[in-house]
């Protein structure tokens, strides 16, 4: 006699478990019930058809019950609801919604597919006809209607997880005004802070307004319009609303039968995916799962994982033994001009296991090309991979343009066949310009990854780097080195670092202190990777590099950028050029690593005064670079526009008119800068009094002592240098230290020199002493020229605790920064 499996539930979990159960046996007697009236539709693609990318409502609709009963002879029951399960008779109680009628069904096999339901939290004033939830047809449609109908201007999204940034870009996309509110510091809960970042600062830039750590406290309600109050207090006024906030398993049913759950209410499986009670199995949203790489139990609700737990049921309902061995979270999703992707586990749940970084765990953070970087069209990845100190690979987020897909897939195969680091580099991808790069950015990650295993490579982050830089007391134990070439440093420059290119480090590595930490930074990491290597094998020891470099610790601010962007969009200009033969036209699109940058500048030098000149670039970050490259070098930025995935912008070569200026924000410099060159007592006091003045107004100072200036640097009771017979005559001739400097005028042989600091203590006068340290307490840079001690034989043992030793590079660029430049 035929068996009966009846499956509740008809969307992912259940419509496949129905088509493999008669692939295997197609004599069985297979009953779908569905509460709604549809099943087997793309709930993934509903956004797209609300946003109109998917044009047909049918194309939402996978099959259809006629198509399940005609093609599989599966019974196929809409409107149906089960209601009741009575595992002791092996039987349920179904409610036909349309007629009304109760009735019951035996069963062999039960399979809940009852999947998960949307959050609707009891906040005050949600149950409202402009207030929608997106998750099945019926909800699509009542939002494509309130569109056409009521045509709202603005919408406000609640969470900003997969569905709810989904929906965001396809409302804006519809021309509406769209806020995204999200109770958490970040969008996309699976990937770490700094990934979403990536994806915030594109919000941004794609016009959306962004509302994060704040939480919806109540709706109010006037007319058409919804006043959403925050629990921060602020209001945000919108006229209709899509609840994103989260999703519950729908598991009343497995209540009612007295099924196992967990604290989640997710249905508990075994590794057959059979519940606690016999001859009932449960696939889908609704299940606690086992996560592949921790093997613990979790929830993980996606449709990729219900569709293969689903094939396994069907299996072993006909008599195999499948087990389903864990679930990978693989995810994806488009924001914008973003993909973003996640698998395994992030850095947030290993912090939270109580995993230690560089410990349990390694990070290896790596900016790469989508595709070669001379073939049109490749855009940057950002990737980010987790690994422990054996190399097995724990997790990896991606986002990008292009090509976040195939990376994240690759990561998570590696993954599933237990692979490891090691394999990533081994991994034979195909490879051709228009799709890779001989060494492909998984590649890459393997390569990093070993690295940082083998010690050959310390990255420090961008948080670290800044927590570093907040640290008054640890100023003085590191080097921030940037690496770029100068085109770049006038974009940007990390606050007191140091400049030497990447191509001048092989002659120039002996101006750094070997005590110091140094922090390498170029644009996107590989540069200052190259430069780490050769300080390393110079005898350096406590070396890092800044992961991803400054592209993407911009991005980490990218609230400061904000201004820039905004200030060039709102800019009154000339009329445009009509088309691109009345310009120069300059495609950057995937240029390498110095960037686009150095191209532009190469092309605008070779242009006349007022031509225009037309830059497209794939660099996300390349508007508010080539903003502030204009305003350092008296260039006009006209307009930057945003097209497909291009930046586009227009420089007019000189600056602009008066009227243009302003609204034009422009940036002053202002630091201070003061080169000390006298070792006399009265010219070194009247500099530490102006940089000491100048420090408490929060300006920047560097004073850069060379030659004589030198000498009020020096210890007065200095350690014994062996040094060579000229040093010592050199040494034994000049002042010790800054209570043996002597006026430039009226000295008299000392006297005056002793009436004059007599003066200074009698009228509370600081001494030079005093100044001195209050100088290094308001972070004043004292710069010691090295050129200038190696010919006048001073050791760093004889100058002061909190000294720096660099060249005039160092010096040049804090003046490039500067609007007072002092010669005492």
């Amino acid at each position: 006699m035929a068996k009966k499996t009846l499956i509740v539930g008809g969307v992912a979990g259940g419509a496949t478990t129905a088509t493999r159960l008669r692939r295997r046996d197609d004599s069985m007697e297979i009953v779908i019930f569905e509460r709604g009236d549809y099943i087997s539709y793309a709930n993934c693609g509903l956004p797209y058809y609300i946003g109109g990318v998917i044009e047909s409502r049918d194309a939402l609709l996978v099959t259809k019950p006629e198509v399940m009963r005609d093609r599989f002879h599966i019974d196929v029951r809409v409107s149906s609801e089960v209601t009741k399960i009575i595992p002791e008779e092996k039987k349920i109680e179904v409610t036909n919604k349309k007629t009304g009628e109760v009735y019951e069904e035996t069963y062999d096999n039960l399979v809940l597919a009852t999947g998960s339901s949307p959050i609707k939290p009891p906040i005050p004033g949600i149950n409202a006809d402009n207030i929608f939830t997106l998750w099945t047809v019926p909800d699509t449609d009542r939002i494509k209607a309130y569109l056409t109908e009521k045509k709202p201007r603005s919408a406000a999204v609640i969470g900003g997880g997969f569905i709810g940034l989904e929906m965001a870009e396809n409302l804006h996309a519809e021309g509406l005004e769209v806020s995204v509110i999200e109770m958490q510091s970040q969008v996309m809960a699976p990937v770490d802070p700094e990934m979403a970042n990536l994806v915030h600062e594109n919000m941004i830039m794609n016009g959306l307004n962004l509302i994060l750590g704040d939480g919806v406290k109540e709706f109010h309600h006037k007319g058409n319009t919804i006043q959403i109050e925050l629990t921060s207090g602020n209001m945000v006024e919108t006229d209709m609303v899509i609840l994103s906030i989260g999703v519950r398993p729908n598991n009343e049913l497995a209540k009612q039968a007295g099924l196992a759950l967990n604290q989640k209410g997710g249905v508990l499986v075994d590794d057959y995916l059979q519940t606690s009670i016999p001859d009932i199995y449960a696939v889908g949203d609704v299940i606690e799962v086992t996560h592949y790489v921790t093997k613990d139990k979790t929830m993980i609700p996606l449709a990729g994982p219900a569709n293969k737990q689903a094939r396994i049921l069907a299996d072993n309902i006909v008599g195999d033994k499948k087990k389903y061995n864990g679930t990978l979270g693989t995810a994806v999703a488009k924001v914008f001009d973003l993909d973003v992707a996640s698998v395994g586990l992030n850095e947030k749940q290993l912090k939270a296991m109580g995993k230690v970084k560089n410990q349990d765990y390694f990070v290896a953070l790596i900016n790469q090309k989508s595709h070669a970087g001379y073939y049109p069209g490749a855009t940057p990845l950002t990737l980010k991979m987790l690994f422990d100190g054996e190399g097995k690979i724990l997790g990896g987020q991606i986002v990008g343009q292009d090509g976040v897909d195939k990376r994240i897939d690759t990561l998570a195969t590696t993954m599933r066949l237990d692979g490891t680091i090691y394999q990533l580099e081994e991994l034979e991808l195909a490879y051709a310009p228009p799709f890779s790069s001989a060494k492909d950015p998984v590649n890459m990650l393997g390569y990093v990854a070993e690295n940082i295993l083998r010690g050959q490579v310390k990255f420090i982050d961008w948080s670290e780097l800044d927590t570093l830089l907040a640290d008054e007391s640890k100023k003085n134990s590191y080097t921030v080195l940037d690496v770029t070439e100068e085109m770049e440093r006038m974009v940007f420059a990390v606050p007191n670092s140091i400049h030497i290119p990447s191509g001048q480090i092989h002659d120039r590595w002996n101006e750094l202190d070997k005590n110091k930490m140094i922090i390498l930074y170029c644009t996107i990491g590989v540069r200052s990777y190259n430069a780490a290597r050769v300080l390393i094998q110079k005898g350096f020891k406590d070396v890092s590099v800044l992961s991803c470099g400054t592209s993407f610790y911009k991005s980490m601010h990218y609230e400061k950028s904000k201004v820039q962007l905004k200030a060039a969009e709102k800019k009154t200009v000339e009329p445009m050029p009509t088309s691109d033969k009345e310009m120069k036209v300059l495609n950057c699109c995937g240029l390498q690593c110095p960037g686009p940058i150095m191209k532009v500048h190469e092309t605008i030098s070779g242009m006349n005064e007022n031509e225009m000149l037309k830059v497209s670039a794939t660099d996300m970050g390349f508007a508010a670079d080539i903003d502030s490259w204009c305003r350092r070098t008296g260039n006009t930025l006209v307009k930057t526009e945003r097209q497909n995935k291009e930046n586009i912008v227009y420089i007019k070569k000189g600056t602009e008119n008066m009227s243009q200026k302003e609204n034009q924000i422009i940036e002053t410099p202002q630091g201070k800068t003061i080169i000390v060159f006298s070792g006399d007592l009265d010219k070194v006091l009247a500099s530490f009094i102006i940089a000491n003045g100048a420090a408490s107004m929060g300006r920047p100072v560097t004073m850069f002592f060379t030659f004589w200036g030198l000498n009020a640097l020096r210890k007065s009771n200095g350690p014994s240098v062996k040094k060579p017979f000229m040093d010592r005559m050199f040494g034994a001739m000049m002042p010790k230290g800054s209570k043996k400097l002597k006026l430039s005028k009226m000295n008299m042989a000392g006297m005056g020199t002793a009436m004059m600091k007599k003066v200074m203590n009698d009228k509370n006068v600081d001494s030079l002493e005093t100044l001195m340290q209050h100088g290094l307490k308001n972070g004043i840079r004292l710069v010691a020229c090295t050129m200038s001690m190696d010919i006048m034989g001073i050791t760093k043992d004889e100058l002061i605790d909190g000294v720096e030793f660099a060249g005039v590079a160092s010096y040049l660029g804090d003046a490039e920064e500067s609007n007072v430049n002092l010669f005492i």
